[in-house]
């Protein structure tokens, strides 16, 4: 039976560092893509490149740095992207649709179900959704930062799977390959660890914004959504059903993690959050690690102006986002009854039950502490 699978392809992979289109990269991923459509799966593409594409179209001898001139760049290079990849796909007679989000796209719940539902209709009709940021609406505030986040939204949202982002390096290394020459591939990842991302490095190519570290932060938004998680190279016919089938170019990330519900992934990854509630020890304990309910006693205050049923940040007391979840106080009434018992808190305020963030309504955020690999 085929796959539901979602893959990202960087600018890196698809310009040169000159900037503009290589048609004959874009034809040969398209192939790829192919194949895999042809063996049953069904393929969504998150592809960025649109500035890259677009800059030297516009007449800029370098990659743009101001945000309206990114934009402008974006707007350019996006009809000259989706016209390359609308080419490559139609010599295969295999339909393509363009799908430009920003945050507040996933941010509001209304919006991301019709994105989820236009996208599985595309699917159903046999096409091949290709998903972009859209850059010439966003600005810093509300982007997703780079295309490998946004891909793992995207795969959490249509319960892909597995994510694959292609990369000019051939998986996450213990250090920087290019500086370090005793650095080695790491294989798979089973956990996530503050070591993994440090060895994650900083960005790579000039043309691209994602580097190592966006990738490791991708992983973490995938596998907390029970998706597996693929990061590598596929430079040759093959290469791409090869790390579907398990013995591609890089490194996997594994996920023992059930998929989450729609509301569960909305909550942890596509909500803003209206405010934070600072937790001592022992609730941050509970929470995490005894699947308890967050109650009034665990709290020692709150930040912000929020009300019963907004999403909020639930914070310890070094500042450590430890996940987000739905109150059910508003910030007043967390305020009033933080560290009290729940037959007092009670009696302080009438709210329509006694936790504060109820366990079905909280997703985790927070990075293992042991890391798993095996090179």
């Amino acid at each position: 039976m085929g796959k539901r699978i979602v893959v990202k392809i960087g600018s890196s992979s698809l310009t040169s560092e000159e900037g503009g289109l290589n048609r004959e990269r874009v034809r040969f991923f398209a192939n790829e893509i192919v194949a895999l459509h042809a063996s049953g799966h069904q393929v969504l593409l998150v592809t960025s490149g649109a500035i890259a594409a677009g800059f030297r179209r516009l007449g800029y001898a370098t990659r743009p740095k101001l945000v309206h001139e990114k934009q402008a760049a974006a707007a350019v290079g996006q009809a000259l992207l989706m016209e390359a990849y609308q080419e490559a796909f139609s010599n295969r007679e295999i339909a393509v649709a363009q799908l430009l989000l920003t945050r507040p796209d996933f941010s509001n719940r209304s919006r991301a179900q019709n994105a989820h539902r236009t996208i599985e209709e595309l699917l159903k009709q046999g096409a091949v959704p290709i998903i972009n940021e859209n850059d010439t609406v966003a600005v810093n505030e509300i982007k997703f930062g780079d295309n490998d986040s946004l891909s793992a939204l995207v795969a959490n949202l249509v319960k892909a799977d597995g994510l694959y982002i292609l990369t000019d390096m051939d998986g996450v290394y213990t250090g920087d390959p290019r500086k370090t020459p005793d650095a080695v591939r790491i294989e798979r990842v089973e956990v996530l660890s503050e070591e993994l991302y440090r060895v994650a490095g900083g960005a790579g190519s000039t043309v691209g914004t994602g580097g190592m570290r966006s990738k490791i932060e991708a992983a973490r938004i995938a596998m907390q959504g029970g998706v597996p998680l693929f990061v590598g190279r596929v430079s040759e016919h093959g290469d791409l059903g090869a790390a579907v089938a398990g013995s591609g170019k890089g490194t996997y990330f594994t996920s023992s993690l059930h998929s989450l519900s729609a509301k569960k992934h909305w909550v942890g990854f596509l909500s803003v959050p209206q405010g934070r509630i600072i937790l001592d020890s022992g609730a941050e304990e509970a929470l995490l690690n005894k699947g308890r309910s967050l109650l009034p006693i665990g709290i020692t205050s709150a930040e912000g102006d929020f009300h019963p049923g907004d999403v909020i940040e639930v914070v310890n007391r070094d500042g450590r986002i430890l996940g987000r979840g739905v109150t059910n106080y508003s910030s007043w009434q967390i305020k009033a009854v933080a560290g009290l018992s729940s037959e007092e808190a009670l009696k302080r305020v009438d709210v329509v039950r006694v936790e504060v963030v109820h366990r079905d309504e909280w997703v985790a955020s927070t990075i293992v502490k042991e890391v798993s690999t095996h090179e």
